[in-house]
């Protein structure tokens, strides 16, 4: 049986939705019945003090009529944190192309703005759109400017273009697939003695009985090794860290994807900026083009080529980084989550110039930390009540409820 509210959301047109109050409501009248806006104008021109709680009703109002037709449904509600990189990726790109000056400063000021917001969301734990619609957005962007820019200078050849663009929509294809489970843990029911019976075992043959514990925060019996998401608020196998760029958790079953990902479009990423530095500074050497290309700035479009490909190689560099600690990460056999424990424990120790940080618990060498990442990803027998569940995974660690 349908509730009251699924049924008049099935009767709703494409413009019509159901308001935070409840009510049917319309796109049309975002304007309309705003009691809270209308007390805030009013004190504006009495010069009277505000009233907080009528500016978080406010902004409460906006974030629910903000909404976009839907054809089935009603209108849809619209994230706010999706449209700043939608306004200002481009506006910055094209002040920063003006000149040499306003482009150094952009391009400095953009990545401390973008870190600074991370580590500021990162502290509050909350789930943001932001990155993920900056992700995209820059992406579809760049390729809309290599498009619309670089390919009329006449300098790129339709194969190159053929492999920019595969380029781009296998990367694509890879997030869509790495933003499917991450390997949840999901609910199941005490057994007698309140402990559940597990079963785990690893690949390699060997198998043994670890006792599930229960997560603190979603309650949960998980395995050893896996950890709880504050952002998501699940539990995830074998879980690595939260990505804030796919706005999703990497885990046991999507972490091999989400390295293949980040590997194409990284490759991607690379040859589309040697494309537009050959075009915008075809007498420079490749290597040095983007610290001394004279004269690019003489032409308005070919400094607009130009601060792209700046802002592709300081996303490029970010992402490097990236993978390169995930490849560490790999072959010692631990995951973020875990060297971050490790280290707030003192248990850990850094190791190759502190770029990892070694556990020296599950690793079982180089070849054999790889052959178990690769083969780790397994699917899960479904949960039935009443019965034993059985999860396979390689290895058993302590379990933590850190994101």
């Amino acid at each position: 049986m349908k509730t009251r509210r699924e049924e008049e959301e099935d009767a709703l047109c494409c413009c019509e939705y159901i308001n935070r109050r409840g009510e049917r409501s319309h796109v049309a009248a975002c304007c309309c019945d705003c009691e809270d806006l209308d007390d805030m104008c009013d004190r504006f021109l009495k010069r009277e003090p505000q009233n907080p709680e009528s500016l978080s009703q406010v902004a409460a109002v906006i974030c629910d009529r903000l909404r976009l037709p839907w054809l089935s449904g009603g209108a849809r509600k619209v994230d706010l944190s999706v449209i700043p990189p939608l306004l200002i990726l481009p506006a910055l790109l094209h002040l920063a192309a003006v000149n040499v000056l306003l482009g150094a400063l952009v391009l400095w000021v953009v990545p401390v703005l973008v870190l600074w917001y991370y580590y500021f969301t990162q502290r509050k734990k909350g789930r943001t759109l932001f990155f993920l619609s900056l992700a995209l957005f820059s992406l579809a962007y760049m390729y809309y400017m290599f498009i619309t820019e670089v390919l009329p200078r006449g300098d790129v050849g339709p194969s190159q273009v053929a492999l920019v663009t595969g380029g781009v929509t296998l990367t694509l294809l890879g997030l869509v697939r790495t933003k499917r489970d991450p390997g949840v843990v999901l609910p199941q029911p005490p057994l007698s003695g309140g402990r559940p019976d597990v079963k785990v075992g690893d690949r390699l043959g060997r198998s043994l009985e670890a006792e599930l514990s229960r997560c603190p925060l979603c309650g949960v019996a998980r395995p050893l090794r896996a950890g709880h998401c504050r952002i998501c608020g699940v539990c995830v196998l074998r879980h690595d860290h939260h990505c804030v760029w796919i706005n999703h958790c990497v885990g046991q079953d999507n972490h091999a994807s989400f390295l293949l990902t980040l590997l194409i479009f990284l490759l991607t990423s690379l040859y589309g900026i040697s494309l537009v530095l050959r075009s915008v500074c075809p007498a420079q050497n490749l290597l040095l083009a983007l610290l001394y290309c004279p004269g690019v700035y003489q032409q308005y479009s070919a400094a607009l080529c130009f601060t792209c490909a700046w802002y592709c190689s300081v996303v490029t560099g970010g992402l490097l980084h990236l993978l390169l600690m995930q490849l560490l990460n790999i072959s010692y056999n631990v995951t973020q989550r875990e060297a971050r424990a490790a280290l707030r424990n003192g248990s850990g120790r850094r190791a190759l110039w502190g770029l990892v940080v070694d556990t020296g618990v599950y690793s079982r060498g180089f070849p054999g930390n790889w052959v178990e990442f690769v083969s780790m990803a397994s699917p899960r027998t479904p949960r039935s009540s009443g019965r034993t569940d059985v999860v396979s995974i390689q290895e058993v660690c302590t379990p933590s409820s850190d994101a």
